[in-house]
């Protein structure tokens, strides 16, 4: 009968493998059984693969089926701003005193959900005193620059404001339309966080609202405020919280600002304060038990837990 035994094992063993495939296929069991966050080499090459499984980063194949979602340290393109706050909250109470485990496991999530903006107006309407796009920049987490364009406005240009804006006519002879400009830009910023100082300007010129809860303003972060030895009630310009924390001077020279610089010195001041920013943000959110079954955002460590398994899994697994 040992052999009959063996048999039955392996069998078991083979639903319960089955079963795992069925729940990792599912999103609810990170894949080799490997919980959380990696912090390992192996565990970047995870990531890798579980970017290129989700279809975000490899060129997606029609043949394979695309999983639901999948629970790991890394976030779907779609995350909820809740769910990365949480991830942000997951990674920074794991981070205990390692600030490397929490580089790590947030390099998926990081440099595809960020980008900076910042846009350049001049002057329209009657004394020239509307404000209409006329450039709009847009940069990477890492500071490379997605979006360069001059834009032409809606009503003819009073004002180019060259010695703030750089906008001169030249500008203006390869300028694509605003409602063109438009369409591409938001396509570029939707489901990201969006970083920028006193963005509502930005926005206002794209005639546009971003989602507050992504949106980071780098002229109204106390922190920053705080690091650069200001008043936490004054307004600080890019300018001055450049020289202060960056060591850089910006906005130099008579020919105007550039959108690009301002985008990138933007990206550069959060990124500075961002862990303690995105912490403070997750804790400011109404904390809600995740329910692994709907809800892909759950932690994966929670997963540990008995109740959150299958109790059939279980049975089987015993």
């Amino acid at each position: 009968g040992q052999q009959g035994r063996g048999k039955k094992k392996s069998r078991k063993h083979q639903r319960f493998m089955e079963r795992r495939a069925v729940l990792e296929q599912k999103g609810l069991l990170s894949p080799h059984g490997r919980l959380g966050c990696q912090t390992t080499e192996s565990g970047l090459e995870a990531h890798a693969t579980l970017t290129k499984a989700n279809g975000t980063t490899a060129p997606r194949c029609d043949e394979v089926p695309k999983p639901k979602q999948i629970v790991s340290a890394s976030l779907s393109p779609s995350a909820s701003p809740e769910s990365i706050a949480r991830h942000h909250s997951v990674l920074l109470s794991q981070g205990n005193g390692s600030s490397k485990r929490v580089r790590t496991s947030s390099l998926v999530l990081r440099p595809t959900k960020y980008v900076a903006i910042d846009c350049e107006m001049v002057g329209t309407g009657p004394q020239g005193r509307l404000s209409e796009l006329a450039r709009c920049s847009v940069v990477s987490y890492e500071g490379d620059v997605i979006y360069d364009k001059y834009v032409r406005p809606e009503l003819p240009i009073v004002d180019y404001r060259t010695r703030w804006s750089g906008i001169t006519k030249q500008h203006m002879k390869n300028a694509i339309p605003f409602t063109a400009a438009q369409a591409e830009i938001l396509k570029i910023l939707k489901d990201k966080i969006v970083v920028g100082h006193a963005i509502h300007n930005d926005f206002q010129a794209l005639k546009y609202f971003h989602p507050k809860d992504r949106t980071r303003d780098t002229s109204q972060s106390p922190m920053l405020k705080k690091r650069a030895g200001l008043p936490i009630r004054a307004n600080v310009s890019l300018k001055n919280l450049a020289r202060h924390l960056l060591h850089k001077k910006i906005q130099v020279g008579c020919n105007g600002h550039s959108s690009v610089e301002d985008a990138q010195t933007a990206m550069e001041l959060y990124r500075l304060v961002e862990v303690q920013w995105e912490k403070e943000l997750a804790h400011g959110l109404p904390p809600r038990p995740p329910s692994p079954v709907t809800d892909p955002a759950a932690d994966s460590s929670k997963y540990l837990d008995d109740q959150y398994w299958p109790t059939d899994l279980m049975a089987n697994s015993l």
